[in-house]
């Protein structure tokens, strides 16, 4: 059973959710060996380890070499896109929410030198800055009963798509082209609508809201969505920045975002009214703007059915800030940025198996709190008839 540092009634549902999960990908696997190695893998990146790299996980499976751990990253035969969907799989089973949130965002992996496929000189929010990284594209999912990862992909940079050599030498497949941070995020809600994940709001930053052909993309799908933009963005005649200028005092409404780790997260908020689709679907600009500080403000684009509430697009704007609190725990408890490989195939075995680990977490927690109050409803009517006649 592995160990983790999290609260002693969890340890129940060890061992049953890891079997579960051994069982839903074993088919992915033609032989038993690669197939004991990636359950073994999990249990290792849900350790207490303090660094999950290849030696230690290896010593945490009892291997004298990290060879083992290195061949199931880099030349054993199974598909990481299988397991993945797989990965969507079990978490649409037991987090499934019809008032689901799409959250898509990205992630900087720092590393030395020039040969792991996607590095170069890039910005990295995680970073704060221009650094030798790799970026990772993912879509998470925010439901009532948690929040864990649905997809991943790695972005390839030009410079490494427009070098066929280079890209050989790492394993990328000739199928892989350039694409888009942006196309990369579409390709993911794609495949998670078209598998059936019960979804009603997408969301993300500014990167995302300000690209039309992105907005677009929903729009067709029919997602709601609420999209950071910038205070450069125009909405003719005005940027939104000089147009929240103008909004008087009256327009704007104290609303909590959700609750953070200092109690509610309270702004202020306004509205504007852009227009209704054939359809009857609008389009708003929401701003939020700290209390207090009239001029810290963010901006986003909504779109979503006339009847839409301002606490509603309130509630989602607050949720894209879970993709953070799943970023930390998947680095943190999870091994999510502590590889060691090199190669496409293997960036995309190691990162779809810490997502795995992540939502295999989210999922026993997610039951242990529902199993919490049944027990005391339990001893509570077992108590009742005890002092019945």
């Amino acid at each position: 059973m592995p160990e983790n540092p999290v609260a002693p009634q969890l340890a129940t549902y060890w061992a049953a959710g890891l079997d579960e999960v051994a069982q839903r990908i074993e088919t992915r696997f033609s032989r038993s060996e690669p197939r004991q190695r990636a359950v073994a893998y999990l249990q290792g990146l849900l350790s207490s380890v303090e660094r999950k790299n290849g030696w230690q996980l290896a010593e945490q499976a009892g291997d004298e070499s990290p060879y083992g751990v290195q061949h199931l990253l880099g030349r054993s035969a199974w598909n990481a896109d299988e397991v993945r969907d797989d990965l969507r799989t079990y978490v649409v089973e037991h987090l499934g929410d019809p008032e689901g949130v799409l959250i898509v965002d990205e992630t900087g992996f720092l590393k030395k030198g020039d040969q792991s496929a996607g590095v170069q000189r890039q910005y990295s929010g995680t970073a704060g800055g221009v650094e030798n990284c790799q970026i990772g594209v993912f879509l998470a999912y925010h439901a009532s009963g948690g929040r864990t990862f649905l997809d991943r992909a790695l972005y390839l940079p030009r410079s490494w798509s427009e070098a066929p050599e280079r890209c050989q030498a790492a394993g990328v497949p000739e199928t892989v082209k350039f694409a888009t941070k942006l196309t990369l995020a579409r390709q993911m809600i794609e495949r998670a609508l078209d598998h059936g994940v019960p979804a009603r709001w997408v969301t993300g930053d500014a990167v995302y809201g300000s690209d039309s052909h992105f907005r677009r993309f929903l729009q067709a799908r029919r997602m709601a969505y609420v999209l950071g933009i910038t205070s450069d963005y125009t909405v003719r005649p005005y940027t939104v920045g000089s147009l929240a200028d103008a909004l008087p005092p009256n327009a704007w409404k104290r609303r909590s975002a959700g609750a953070g780790r200092k109690g509610p997260r309270r702004y202020e908020w306004a509205l504007h009214r852009m227009y209704w689709d054939e359809t009857g679907w609008g389009h708003w600009l929401l701003i939020r703007r700290q209390i207090g500080a009239r001029y810290e403000r963010a901006y986003y684009r909504v779109f979503a059915p006339a009847d839409t509430t301002l606490e509603e697009m309130v509630a989602v704007a607050g949720k894209r800030w879970a993709v953070e609190e799943c970023f930390e725990m998947a680095k943190g408890e999870c091994g999510l940025d502590q590889y060691e490989v090199r190669s496409w195939t293997g960036w995309h075995r190691h990162i779809t198996l810490s997502l795995l680990a992540h939502a295999y977490l989210t999922v026993t927690r997610a039951q242990a709190v529902r199993a919490e109050p049944l027990k005391k409803r339990k001893r509570n009517l077992s108590g009742s008839r005890s002092c019945c006649p």
